[in-house]
């Protein structure tokens, strides 16, 4: 076709030759053939290299991994593939620059600890990351932020922001599984994004704060309840002695002895607020030295000896004697040790029994649990201090080493409990790097073990014997 096409205006000249008579028919004829062949083989080779690179540069859009045709008539043709070629590569480059930035995006999007989530003009989730998806517990893209949010106070401030207004932020609680208080800030984008967000969601997650606030709350009002009821019953009895028990001389010796039980009761709250203190200033400072932990139970159950032979307990240990030493500080393992015995020896007989017991076993682990910092994780020595009492509600247990936090307020005043003495054991294992679990069956008694960070071999020992006050410690009455 293309060969008849460049051949038509040679045939119209020999044909115009023929019928003047100048040119004979045949000789004609063979010469319009001849250029006929020519044509078709000087320009149809190329057309067809043409060709080849249309159907190539057609099909690109769809194949991607198409080889590139090799013209070998034509030079333009040649050129043109190259051309197309290079296009290929940087489009190839430029396709994969894009898609590694996207992804780059989304990784950066999923490694955020926030909940993030971008709605577009009709308030629809277009895009959420990880931490979204985590915290709200579903798959976000293409539901309605209506559907994903009931609450009133964020559908408002979305509803705002997407209407023109600047940002806001509102809090937002996650009753479940867990209680997780957010603050929620509405953003508008600065442009939309590829997928038609306008406005961003950001999650700030606030509980550990709220907690703490409210557990700042909650020590004031308990330190001033604890030190308002035996002052204000020593205000009272010093009135009463100056009017009508004045001259009552077993009036007087009666409520003396009253008066003394209550100083002493705000003395040793006093003591461990400031013990507590203590502890607290030097928590992020662990210890360093190094420390028989079977030496320092003995001398704590030693001292404590006479409260528990009074309150009817037997006391029984099985400690190794090859029990590795453990980095920390003699005095405060003894006050952890004396805290959980004397929680074990008033608590630990069950009730309508007129005796109990408590065991002290140590030994040792290759790896402690979770609760422990994972650098002092690895070969760790526990101790265990198990009682035998009335056991502890589950709903109590997370909340043992809260200071002034009570299972039975009562009872544990009446033993002369402060209820911070969990809360120094907490502390003071922080100062250790090291953990306590609580197990409990109401009925079938308590064991509190905590997991201490094995010595290196060969470290130093501390040899000065451990002092534990002569005066019991005031454990937590949360601890039966």
């Amino acid at each position: 076709m293309l060969a008849a096409a460049v051949g038509l205006p040679a045939g119209l000249g020999l044909g115009l030759l023929v019928a003047l008579g100048r040119l004979d028919p045949l000789p004609a004829i063979l010469t319009m053939a001849g250029v006929m062949a020519l044509t078709a083989a000087l320009i149809l080779p190329r057309f067809r290299d043409l060709e080849r690179i249309s159907r190539f540069a057609a099909d690109l859009s769809d194949r991607g991994d198409l080889p590139v045709p090799v013209p070998r008539h034509s030079r333009a043709a040649a050129e043109l593939a190259q051309s197309i070629a290079r296009l290929r590569r940087s489009w190839e480059t430029q396709s994969g620059q894009l898609k590694s930035l996207a992804l780059s995006h989304e990784t950066v999007l999923d490694s955020l600890p926030d909940p993030l989530i971008m709605v577009d003009p009709g308030g629809v989730v277009r895009r959420a990351n990880l931490a979204a998806r985590l915290v709200l517990g579903r798959v976000l893209e293409n539901q309605e932020v209506t559907q994903v949010f009931r609450d009133p106070l964020v559908l408002e401030a979305v509803e705002a922001v997407l209407a023109g207004a600047g940002g806001r932020e509102v809090p937002y609680v996650v009753p479940v599984p867990v209680r997780r208080d957010f603050t929620l800030r509405v953003e508008p984008l600065p442009t939309a994004t590829a997928e038609g967000a306008v406005a961003m969601l950001m999650l700030h997650d606030i509980t550990t704060l709220v907690r703490m606030e409210q557990m700042r709350a909650d020590f004031v009002a308990n330190a001033s309840h604890e030190l308002r009821t035996p002052l204000s019953s020593l205000l009272g009895f010093i009135e009463t002695l100056r009017g009508p028990a004045h001259d009552d001389a077993e009036a007087r010796d009666r409520f003396l002895i009253i008066m003394q039980e209550q100083a002493q009761r705000m003395n040793r709250l006093i003591e461990d607020l400031l013990s507590l203190s203590r502890i607290e200033l030097m928590e992020h400072t662990p210890p360093t030295g190094a420390v028989r932990l079977e030496r320092v139970v003995s001398a704590v159950v030693g001292a404590l000896e006479p409260q528990a032979r009074a309150q009817g307990v037997t006391v029984e240990t099985a400690l190794p004697d090859d029990l590795p030493a453990v980095i920390g500080e003699r005095e405060e393992l003894a006050q952890v040790i004396q805290n959980l015995l004397a929680n074990a020896i008033k608590y630990g007989v069950p009730a309508g029994a007129s005796a109990g017991r408590v065991e002290i076993t140590a030994g040792t682990l290759r790896r402690g649990p979770v609760a422990m910092p994972q650098a002092t994780r690895a070969d760790c020595v526990f101790v265990a201090v198990r009682d035998h009492g009335d056991g502890i509600p589950k709903e109590h247990l997370p909340r043992l080493t809260e200071r002034f936090y009570r299972v039975d307020s009562a009872r544990s005043r009446q033993l002369g409990g402060t209820g911070l003495g969990l809360a120094i054991v907490k502390h003071i294992l922080n100062r250790h790097r090291a953990a306590m679990v609580v197990d409990s069956q109401v009925g079938g008694g308590t064991t509190f073990t905590v997991y201490l960070p094995r010595a290196a071999s060969g470290q130093q020992l501390d040899d000065d014997p451990p002092g534990p006050s002569p005066r019991p410690a005031r454990g937590n009455p949360a601890a039966a």
